[in-house]
């Protein structure tokens, strides 16, 4: 009996397009049966091989498959190999090797004479269909006898792409038996949602889930996400990017699913909400989700997004890879080092530019893989320093790991050799980066360096070409990787405060010059915001006075552009600052505009909750002698806030009746108090108690423009305009959201410009005048869309009566 059924002849050039086409085989026949691998030296010696090949495809194997490719001739292996089956064909076997190419190479003494299988259109799973084919035709059989389903054990199925965003795999060997696993684990009949990957770092396991999702068959999911919470990927060139795929956390990485599934209204829900608006989503779909690199996710949010794979639908399945081992409802895939035949393959990969380990020898290249206990990334790292020069034999590249303690990773011990010969400009540089995750621009870099942009540049590059530093394509955006940050602040925080304090006074006065309720500066803002983002933390770190104006400074921008997550966490964070100095005044302010979040969010308790804590703030302030009758005011509105988002108008109109006697206790006619009656009239009008609202409304306008009061005319005239289009009184409501429209352009504020159009749209298009309407319905929607606005579906569904042919209901 023959050994193999199908023996392959190759360049490592194709080894993934003939790997995957051997393991299609195997699935008719066995693994031990298919031959597509290196031939391995514990078998026979290299003076052998001339000997042992034509045994093997002579006696051994029931079809030969060659792969011509452009770099088959220069392979000294592949020559030895073709000597061989050439042999078979001079003696009258041609029958028994298959011949196949890509880019029309040819088989060398062949002369254009031979039948060739071209490869380079069509995939994998259909070359190996024609390998069947051949060998049910050799075999005197139907050519679809193996192909056709009849004596199959698993049917072929064609390896279409499966639309993914998944990154690119630079180097991929062994891990058979865990690409296996992974495969059960993903099969519809699965019991788990999939499986979880992990192993210590640099093991692969990332190469492993990217490889195992590219490997799903065609028809399993209609979807592939991929999510990464890692900055930067060390290979043997260095770091390298995962641009958009980055997501710090449990939230970003749940609205990078809500986006990815076409669904960016979901971000703007509150937590709880979100995770069941999304499971809702994914139970009509079937997605596999790759979620990436979960160790450096904070424990909290770890736990979360396990609960939330836990109630993933069973049409879903999810790959997850960790550092930290995790007790889930998954098929665990622990992750050991990769097995020294792999290895031999990633070493003669890399060394096919890699001079100085091309050069090394067989021994040379195990005691690489032996003394790195077979971890890929220190196999990487190591033959990247005899590839920049810096050692010029492994075993200096040993030794040069060895200087390092046990328990440092290679980018710390990569940085540490280097950190004594960096210039001062190179120190500078490193130490601004450190405050980001995320690529910075070189201006920015050199001003918190305090160096020109040229000695920024000059710096960067050399600290590129030591793989510590990763530019973009143009190389005017840097980055670096958090470990390394990490180990900098470590060995060098005096260097790394200074450049933070650059970067926290450089913030502050961005955001009080811009801030407040500048609207027409806000734009300056958002685009400042990757910069400032990063300067928070110090912010907190810093005098409570500061952060406090901080906190008043940037509301209003983090309301209007929708950074709901982010004002959150910074006036909770300013309310604990805030105690902690004994400043119970602004403490209470913090709690009301978290208050505010909620209310955005609708969670009417966690409302209740703020505006409690912000009274007990402001009582204790009360009792040290402030007076603060505004600011009880204040909490009874947030309470009417709470109690209108639960549907109890009465209980909302009675607080905002306190609330307003408290106002005028101070003033008769303020902004307080036009603010106030504006509330009232919101309630009233959702109570149903249509003049009781108009009455409200026009007193709030009117004192709004005896202040005057720019922005409450501008919002007062609104909602009446939206008071008539309740009355159905199209005409009026035309005339009043025009008018408001234009003080809502004259101010700036996005939110108002898109209610005003979307009102002026909805009368419109009421009185037959769609035509008209159109513009004003798709600004409305353009403004709502990245707001994520809860008045974004009303804009869309005048946006859709705009355009439905006139006589249509």
């Amino acid at each position: 009996m023959r050994r193999f059924r199908i023996a392959f002849s190759f360049a490592g050039e194709k080894r993934q397009f003939v790997e995957q086409m051997a393991g299609l085989l195997a699935e008719h026949f066995s693994k031990a049966e298919i031959l597509y691998d290196k031939y391995h030296r514990a078998e026979f010696s290299r003076s052998d091989l001339a000997f042992y090949l034509p045994d093997l495809y002579e006696q051994e194997a029931d079809l030969v498959v060659a792969v011509f490719c452009p770099d088959y001739e220069t392979k000294e292996w592949c020559g030895l190999e073709w000597n061989a089956i050439y042999g078979l064909m001079k003696a009258r076997k041609v029958g028994e090797v298959m011949l196949t190419r890509f880019d029309k190479v040819e088989g060398k003494g062949l002369r254009g004479l031979a039948g060739y299988t071209d490869l380079d259109d069509i995939s994998p799973a259909e070359a190996a269909d024609l390998i069947l084919e051949r060998l049910a035709l050799n075999e005197e059989k139907p050519a679809d006898y193996y192909v056709s389903g009849r004596h199959k054990t698993k049917p072929i199925k064609p390896q279409a792409a499966i639309p993914n965003n998944l990154p690119r795999l630079q180097y991929f060997f062994g891990r058979d038996g865990e690409l296996q696993k992974i495969a059960e684990s993903l099969a519809e009949d699965a019991r788990g949602w999939g499986a979880l990957i992990d192993g210590p770092g640099g093991i692969g396991k990332t190469a492993l889930a990217v490889r195992a999702a590219e490997s799903v068959p065609a028809g399993r999911f209609e979807r592939i996400v991929f999510l990464s919470a890692k900055e930067r990927e060390l290979t043997a060139d260095g770091q390298r990017a995962l641009g958009h795929f980055v997501l710090p956390g449990y939230l970003e990485m749940l609205n990078a699913i809500a986006r990815e599934l076409a669904q960016p209204e979901l971000t703007k829900l509150a937590d709880l909400e979100r995770t069941e608006a999304v499971l809702r989503v994914l139970r009509d779909l079937n997605v596999l989700l790759v979620l990436d690199n979960l160790e450096t996710l904070p424990e909290t949010d770890r736990d979360q997004l396990f609960t939330f794979l836990n109630r993933l639908p069973r049409s879903c399945s999810a790959l997850v890879t960790s550092r930290r081992r995790a007790d889930a409802s998954a098929v665990t895939v622990r992750l050991d080092k990769l097995d020294w035949p792999a290895a031999e393959q990633l070493l003669a990969e890399i060394a096919r530019d890699n001079r100085l380990l091309n050069e090394a020898g067989g021994a040379e290249r195990r005691s690489l893989y032996d003394e790195t206990g077979g971890n890929p990334l220190l196999m990487r790292w190591l033959a990247g320093q005899l590839g920049l020069g810096r050692c010029k034999t492994v075993a200096a590249a040993l030794a040069f790991l060895r200087a390092a303690p046990a328990s440092n990773n290679p980018l710390e011990f990569v940085f540490g050799d280097l950190l004594d010969s960096f210039s001062e400009a190179e120190t500078q540089v490193l130490a601004a980066l450190a405050h980001f995750t995320l690529p910075t621009t070189l201006k920015l870099i050199a001003e918190l360096a305090e160096i020109n942009e040229l000695a920024a540049e000059h710096a960067l590059v050399a600290l590129a070409a030591r793989a510590l530093v990763v530019p973009d394509t143009e190389e005017r955006r840097f980055v670096l990787v958090p470990l390394v940050a990490d180990f900098l602040r470590r060995r060098r925080p005096e260097t790394v405060a200074v450049a933070g304090g650059r970067l926290e006074q450089r913030a502050y006065a961005l955001i009080v010059e811009n801030g407040y309720n500048n609207h027409d500066r806000f734009e300056k803002l958002d685009a400042e915001w990757p910069s400032l983002a990063p300067a928070l933390p110090i912010l907190l770190l810093g005098p409570n006075e500061r952060l406090q104006t901080v906190c008043s400074a940037l509301r209003d921008f983090l309301d209007f552009t929708g950074r709901w997550d982010e004002w959150l966490a910074l006036e909770t964070d300013a309310e604990a600052k805030a105690l902690a100095a004994a400043d119970d005044w602004r403490a209470g302010w913090r709690a009301n505009y978290a208050g505010w979040v909620y209310m955005l969010r609708s969670e009417a308790e966690l409302v209740l909750v703020c505006a409690e804590r912000a009274e007990r703030h402001w009582s204790a302030a009360e009792r040290s002698g402030l007076t603060v009758t505004r600011e009880k005011s204040v909490a009874a509105r947030l309470r009417g806030l709470a109690f209108k988002i639960q549907g109890q108008y009465e209980s909302a109109i009675a607080a905002y009746r306190t609330a307003l006697d408290l106002d005028r206790s101070l003033a008769p006619e303020s902004v307080d108090v036009a603010i106030c009656l504006n509330s009232l009239a919101n309630a009233e009008k959702s109570y149903g108690d249509l003049d009781a609202a108009e009455r409200d409304y026009r007193e709030a306008l009117r004192i709004a423009k005896n202040i005057p009061y720019p922005e409450g005319i501008a919002t007062y005239t609104g909602n009446l305009a939206a008071l008539a289009l309740d009355r159905n009184d199209w005409p009026v409501a035309e005339s009043l959201a025009r008018e408001a429209l234009s003080l809502s352009e004259a101010l700036g504020r996005r939110e108002l410009i898109a209610a005003n159009s979307r009102s002026t749209a909805h009368a419109l298009v009421r009185q037959g005048n769609a035509e008209q309407a159109l513009p004003y319905a798709e600004k409305a929607v353009e403004i709502f869309t990245p707001l994520g606005s809860k008045n974004l579906k009303g804009a869309l569904e005048t946006l859709a009566e705009c355009r439905r042919p006139a006589g249509e209901g």
